[in-house]
């Protein structure tokens, strides 16, 4: 395994994102994965993760809001669907959310499953077995949780909880029938090795979905001054995370438009089958014309 991992890395880049989109092509085809992502309540989170905009640790001017109205909530929903989405994420900041504030997340989620017509996902922190099985009766579909970056890695960006704990709310979700949406940031001083093994982690979870964001040095926070990653980089990184990873969703998250740039295009012909749209928790993204633009090119191209 260590030889075939070296042989990724030193493998031309044009090779190594032919050799992806190949099993891109054999594994996924031409689906292209599109999910909207909704900050439905933000900051004060108590959490330390060193590349947070949301920790209160951090002053960075984030707006800081309590959990949004139901109505508020189906109103990006609705927009999220009509902007093409497949897929709509509730996302709150902070590490559990109040019965209230749970209660009002299950209700939404009803009325967006019922109403909308479009799958619906959340990103609520850590969460019991009773709370999933809350959330799935409801008619939620996929729970995110990212494990952020390796197990080794891990320490070095967050104190506050272990890798262990989010591995244990991923099996949890799993555990109550929810489909799992788990990936990391690229970016934050790791190596490729801490990459891979993210990548190794996620498959023998068996997540269904890896959103790979690349950090978007935010000032305020503690990872504020890292240079930005550079697009050959980010691109090798999910040409192997599609070799690794085969028949997943890889999915291009926060940071796609900062660090490739022009390049956003050749990411998916290395391996990509999905984005996010519309936006993201902290950091505007491109206007949805653009992104059409874009999802027609990637069309054209796997054609």
């Amino acid at each position: 395994m260590a030889k075939r991992t070296e042989q990724l890395l030193k493998m031309p880049l044009l090779k190594l994102a032919d050799k992806a989109n190949r099993i891109r092509d054999r594994y996924i085809g031409a689906r292209l994965d599109l999910c909207t992502i909704m900050n439905a309540k933000s900051g004060l989170c108590a959490e330390d993760c060193k590349f947070c905009a949301q920790s209160a640790r951090h002053k960075t001017g984030l707006d800081i809001y309590p959990l949004k109205s139901k109505q508020e909530i189906l109103k990006l929903a609705r927009l999220a669907k009509k902007n093409g989405a497949q897929r709509f994420g509730i996302v709150t900041s902070g590490d559990k959310l109040s019965d209230k504030d749970f209660n009002r997340v299950l209700s939404a989620v009803r009325e967006i499953t019922r109403k909308v017509k479009i799958d619906v996902c959340a990103s609520l922190g850590n969460m019991d077995e009773a709370g999933f099985i809350k959330l799935k009766k409801a008619g939620l579909k996929r729970y995110h949780h990212n494990v952020e970056t390796s197990e080794r890695f891990f320490p070095k960006i967050v104190t506050t909880h272990n890798f262990e704990d989010r591995i244990k709310t991923i099996k949890a979700a799993k555990k109550c029938g929810l489909e799992v949406c788990s990936g990391g940031i690229i970016g934050m001083g790791e190596n490729m090795q801490d990459r891979i093994d993210m990548a190794r982690t996620l498959k023998k979870l068996r997540v269904g979905s890896v959103p790979v964001n690349i950090l978007i040095p935010i000032k305020g926070t503690r990872l504020g001054m890292r240079p930005l990653l550079s697009a050959e980089e980010a691109i090798r990184t999910i040409a192997i995370f599609r070799i690794i990873l085969k028949d997943k969703t890889v999915k291009l998250a926060a940071g796609r438009e900062t660090a490739l740039k022009d390049f956003q295009a050749l990411a998916f012909m290395a391996g990509a089958n999905g984005m996010l749209i519309g936006g993201y928790l902290t950091v505007k993204g491109r206007a949805i014309d653009e992104d059409k633009r874009l999802i027609n090119e990637i069309k054209r191209l796997w054609k």
